[in-house]
């Protein structure tokens, strides 16, 4: 739920303390801060929050001291877009497919192969370099998190991002040892997710957003989601955050539109590792959110747009509990 409201060198700004904190106060548990790039060349758009030197790391300090002060607990997302990068915001010309120039200051477009997302030019295929300096960037930005005050990162590897790339035949053709078999293709991503679990404290957590279906034939199938969430387990990360789709452009590859789309899908990656799972897409109403957890379909359940609409959607289910409400919101009751 990016604001692509950062400052130009990835530093978040009021927009995004406001934004948090409202969440925050209207009783979130876990706040999830959106995806910050691991450096500047992995951001998607020039708006992009960032994690990769020592200022961001003070300017978080706002954000992660608030949500506590609030209650909530403050977690981070960690991206490297691939071939992704170098797009305008959403509300800019053609917006996340509309391609910054080399004139507007584009950076370059890496990818596993030289396939393009959508009308965002061919990337350059990943060298050895680009991978080792990749794993390097995550492993610094964790420890950022950790200072920055987060009590849980999640490595983003879904929604066309670029270990979604590496993971997903569709957007990786390699021929070496990333690329072909799922055993190759997960090589990358797992790491990454090594890389961050070993450099976060052990004590506080480390989700991973996978990708459970393309929604388009020759994509990620379930059973490889569901052999990269062993391989997730067995390196000790905490709970698999199970979302689906964003790796192609085509409309026909967008999930369905039904409530808890991808609940099913973590039901089954929960089975396949034994970790604790959190379905993300289409859960609106937290009535649905509760049977998710009480019926044990899921550990946790995550919830975007909803709450972009909504900073205080959970409190207005509970109109009649003053305890839930702040303080200063009790003469609306």
């Amino acid at each position: 739920m990016a604001q692509y409201s950062a400052t130009p060198d990835g530093t978040p700004t009021d927009w995004h303390l406001v934004h948090y904190g409202a969440r925050a106060v209207g009783g979130v548990g876990l706040v999830v801060v959106e995806s910050a790039a691991v450096g500047a060349r992995h951001r998607t758009t020039s708006g992009d929050l960032g994690l990769w030197n020592e200022e961001q790391a003070a300017a978080h300090r706002r954000l992660t001291s608030f949500i506590r002060a609030q209650g909530g607990v403050p977690a981070i997302q960690l991206l490297a877009a691939g071939r992704k990068a170098a797009h305008r915001r959403p509300w800019e010309g053609a917006g996340q497919n509309d391609p910054l120039t080399a004139a507007e200051g584009a950076w370059e477009r890496v990818g596993p192969s030289p396939v393009p997302f959508g009308d965002l030019g061919v990337p350059r295929e990943a060298d050895q370099a680009y991978l080792d300096e990749v794993v390097e960037a995550f492993d610094r930005s964790a420890r950022l998190a950790h200072q920055s005050g987060y009590d849980v990162v999640e490595v983003h590897a879904a929604h066309g991002y670029l270990l979604h790339q590496f993971l997903s035949p569709l957007s990786n053709i390699r021929t070496d040892g990333y690329g072909g078999s799922v055993q190759n293709r997960v090589r990358f991503p797992l790491r990454v997710a090594r890389a961050v679990r070993d450099a976060f404290p052990a004590h506080k957590p480390v989700f991973v957003r996978v990708t459970a279906t393309d929604w388009v034939e020759g994509g990620i199938s379930v059973d490889e989601a569901a052999a990269f969430a062993k391989e997730l387990a067995a390196i000790g990360i905490d709970l698999l955050d199970v979302s689906s789709g964003g790796l192609v452009r085509d409309l026909a590859a967008r999930p369905p539109a039904r409530d808890g789309v991808n609940v099913a899908f973590a039901g089954a990656l929960k089975e396949a590792s034994g970790l604790p799972v959190a379905p993300v897409g289409q859960i609106t109403d937290p009535a649905l959110a509760a049977a998710v957890v009480a019926d044990g379909r899921a550990d946790a359940v995550l919830i975007g747009r909803a709450l972009l609409r909504d900073p205080y959607l959970l409190l207005r289910h509970r109109p009649d509990d003053t305890s839930a409400w702040p303080s200063q919101y009790h003469r609306a009751l």
